[in-house]
């Protein structure tokens, strides 16, 4: 039970944050997205968190020079401001044609056979829209988020996600997991975001370091006998994206463990690619690697 010092706090909090809602709201898509990625990218370097992307950037991509990592990071600042704002028009980028699907045939194929799937997206682009997809092909997606601390905010916000996944949200706890196996049991699809470390996860090559991996993807798909798939949200100029869908190959023999270990290893290999190929556009602050 909420403390009132912390009641009012959190409603303090939340008001801050209607207000900055609010005048996104106001801004058309685009320059609202504009403004919030030049704020980002001017204010962001100053945090401790500037120097940990930096950090993990050097590490990457060892045969860039300092000027070079450090501009990424600042794009990387950009992206993420960008995306902020972003979520408060996630209503118009579901109904629009901001999200363009690079092979929207397939995923309505993918969409008329019978069962479920596992799709697995990254911190990249803006990763919020990777379930538009799923739902312009009909899919009944399910989806997994981590709880905000202020409740209220987190209300606000899973509110705003909500349009996109008809199948549902599930908070992390100790039985999501069995919650997720249900609705795919059922035909359901499940998306996940699959690229930051797990604490007590097993380690997975990750841009040749080891990093703690969740192989609950993986293990869905193995043990209900699902498709996986990789999900790419790619940033275009003007506030638009383009979302790429590619099946990552769930080996299928006697040792469920090792088919789970190798299914999870291609995953983060799918994503490292992407990110090689865009590397402004993922988050690079957080502790990926412990």
């Amino acid at each position: 039970m909420l403390s009132t010092t912390k009641k009012l706090r959190y409603a303090v909090e939340y008001g801050v944050f209607r207000l900055i809602a609010g005048l996104i709201r106001l801004l058309p898509v685009e320059a609202a997205s504009a403004a919030s990625g030049g704020v980002w990218r001017a204010f962001a370097p100053f945090l401790s968190r500037h120097r940990r992307a930096v950090m993990h950037l050097a590490a990457a991509f060892p045969d860039r020079s300092r000027a070079e990592i450090e501009a990424i990071a600042r794009a990387m600042w950009a992206n993420l401001g960008r995306t902020f704002a972003e979520a408060f028009h996630l209503d118009e980028y579901a109904r629009g044609d901001r999200v363009t699907i690079d092979d929207e045939a397939a995923l309505q194929a993918l969409a008329a056979r019978p069962g479920g799937a596992v799709f697995c997206s990254l911190h990249a682009g803006n990763w919020e829209l990777a379930a538009v997809g799923g739902l312009r092909a009909g899919l009944n997606v399910a989806g997994v988020y981590q709880k905000i601390k202020n409740p209220y905010v987190d209300a606000f916000v899973t509110r705003q996600r909500a349009p996109l996944y008809p199948g549902g949200l599930y908070a992390k706890a100790a039985d999501t997991a069995a919650a997720l196996m249900r609705h795919a049991r059922k035909g359901g699809a499940v998306a996940m975001l699959a690229d930051l470390r797990e604490r007590k996860g097993e380690p997975t090559l990750f841009f040749g370091r080891p990093a703690p991996t969740s192989q609950f993807p993986a293990y869905l798909a193995r043990t209900l006998d699902l498709p996986l798939y990789a999900v790419r949200v790619l940033r275009e100029p003007g506030a638009r994206f383009r979302l790429f869908v590619e099946e990552v190959p769930v080996p299928r023999g006697e040792d469920r463990k090792a088919d789970v270990a190798a299914a999870t290893q291609a995953l983060h290999a799918a994503f490292e690619r992407y990110v090689r190929a865009a590397p402004d556009q993922w988050m690079w602050a957080h502790r990926r690697w412990g």
